[in-house]
């Protein structure tokens, strides 16, 4: 049985760690999560965001982050 990675958080709750994918260090700098990533790829397209991106994009942070 696997063990779900959990940290504390700022109320003493636990919560679950973000996935952590590795990319070359070419590609980035710093950490970025896929909300990021996601906001930048639909700013670039010429979406504009709504009041639920902001929500939309901090959930998909905690979900899954990118380092080098």
């Amino acid at each position: 049985m696997k063990r779900k990675a959990v940290m504390k958080g700022e109320g003493g709750e636990a919560q679950r760690r973000p996935h952590r994918m590795r990319l070359p260090g070419f590609l980035i700098d710093e950490e970025i999560g896929l909300g990021d990533v996601v906001k930048r790829v639909t700013y670039a397209m010429g979406i504009k965001p709504c009041g639920g991106c902001e929500k939309r994009a901090a959930a998909l942070n905690r979900w899954m982050t990118f380092h080098r």
